[in-house]
C-alpha cells in the first residue's frame, strides 16, 4: 500500500513539472528549461534518491525560473523536519515534491514560489505545500485572484481550511528581524494528515488537495503574468526591485524550512539555492521612499489582511 501511494504521488509530480514547466516556456517567449537529471546512491546515513531540477536563465520574462522535483530517502530525518515533530527522531524516511520559484525581470510581473511534498517515515505519512505571491509594484486585482485561486483549491475540503491555511502562509513568510511580511500571502499547510487536528483527512483526499493545489497555482499565476508581463517599467522600478529581492534572499537563507532540510539532509546544493534570484541588492537605506510607500503598508499594517473581503489598504 505504502509503495502504491508513493508511486501515484511520484506520478503526479513528474506531471506537475512538465505542466509547469510548458506554460512558463510559453509565457517567456524565448528560453526554455533545462533539465538537470539526477540520482544519488545512499550511503550510512547520507541521503539518496533522484529527482530533476529544471532551470531557466535569462530568458526574455523569466531572469531566473526553476521547477524542482525531487524523491530523496535517508536513514534518518533532519533536525527541520523533526523539530515540529520530536516522535520522528531517528526514523528513516521518504520526501518527495515539486518546488517552484519563478523570478521574472519585469519588476511589475511579481515573484511566485510554490511547493507541494508528501513525506512517509514507515506507517506515518503527511503532506504539505502551498504557493505564495511577492509583488514590488502591489496592483490590488491581482492580490484578489491569488486568493480566489487559493480559496477555490480549499473550499471543496473544508469550509475554513482556506482561513487557516491564509494565516499560516502570514505567519510564516514573515521577516521577524524586519517586522515585514514576504509578499501579500496565500496559503501554506503542512503536517496534513488522517490525524490532523480539525482538518485531518484520509489519505485519498490530502492527495487530491494536494492536485488543486499545484493546479491552482499554475493556473492563478499564469493569469497575473500574463496581465504584467508587458507593462513598461525604468531603471527606478528595476532599482528597487533588486532591493526588495534582498528580503527574499534573507527569509530563504534565515527562515526557510525547505532550505534547511535541503542543507542539513545533505542535498544537491546548487538545487536547493535555485530559489535565490540572479540579481540582488542591499543598501542601508531604501533607494525609493514613493515605492516603498506603495508597498510597505501591504507587508506591514496591513499584513494578514483578508483579501477575499479587502477594498484598499
Amino acid at each position: 500500500m505504502a509503495e502504491d501511494r508513493g508511486s501515484a504521488v511520484r506520478a503526479y509530480l513528474g506531471e506537475l513539472q512538465r505542466s509547469l514547466c510548458a506554460s512558463f516556456e510559453q509565457l517567456d517567449g524565448e528560453r526554455q528549461f533545462q533539465l538537470d537529471q539526477w540520482q544519488r546512491p545512499a550511503a550510512a546515513e547520507a541521503l539518496g534518491g533522484e529527482g530533476i531540477t529544471a532551470v531557466l536563465e535569462e530568458g526574455a520574462l523569466f531572469e531566473r525560473g526553476g521547477v524542482a522535483l525531487s524523491d530523496v530517502h535517508g536513514s534518518k530525518l533532519p533536525p527541520a523536519a523533526t523539530a515540529r515533530n520530536p516522535g520522528l527522531v531517528g526514523r528513516a524516511y521518504r520526501a518527495m515534491g515539486v518546488s517552484v520559484v519563478m523570478h521574472p525581470r519585469n519588476p511589475c510581473v511579481p515573484t511566485s514560489h510554490m511547493n507541494v511534498r508528501f513525506f512517509s517515515a514507515g506507517d506515518i505519512w503527511w503532506f504539505g505545500g502551498g504557493f505564495d505571491l511577492t509583488p514590488y509594484i502591489v496592483h490590488e486585482e491581482d492580490a484578489l485572484l491569488w486568493h480566489r485561486a487559493a480559496s477555490a483549491a480549499c473550499a471543496p475540503f473544508h469550509g475554513q481550511l482556506y482561513a487557516h491555511a491564509r494565516k499560516t502562509c502570514d505567519d510564516y513568510f514573515f521577516l521577524r528581524h524586519r517586522g515585514e511580511a514576504r509578499g501579500l500571502g496565500g496559503i501554506f499547510y503542512d503536517d496534513l494528515n488522517a490525524q490532523a487536528p480539525q482538518f485531518g483527512m484520509p489519505w485519498e483526499r490530502c492527495f487530491e488537495f494536494m492536485r488543486a493545489v499545484g493546479n491552482g497555482f499554475r493556473r492563478a499565476y499564469c493569469e497575473i503574468v500574463a496581465r504584467r508581463h508587458a507593462e513598461p517599467y525604468g531603471e527606478r522600478e528595476r532599482r528597487y526591485q533588486l532591493y526588495r529581492r534582498g528580503r527574499y534572499v534573507e527569509f530563504n537563507l534565515v527562515f526557510d524550512r525547505g532550505t534547511l532540510f535541503g542543507l542539513q539532509s545533505g542535498g544537491r546544493t546548487d538545487a536547493i539555492l535555485m530559489s535565490m534570484p540572479p540579481l540582488a541588492q542591499w543598501a542601508y537605506r531604501s533607494p525609493d521612499a514613493e515605492l516603498d510607500a506603495r508597498l510597505l503598508p501591504y507587508l506591514t499594517s496591513q499584513r494578514g489582511r483578508d483579501w477575499l473581503q479587502a477594498t484598499g489598504p
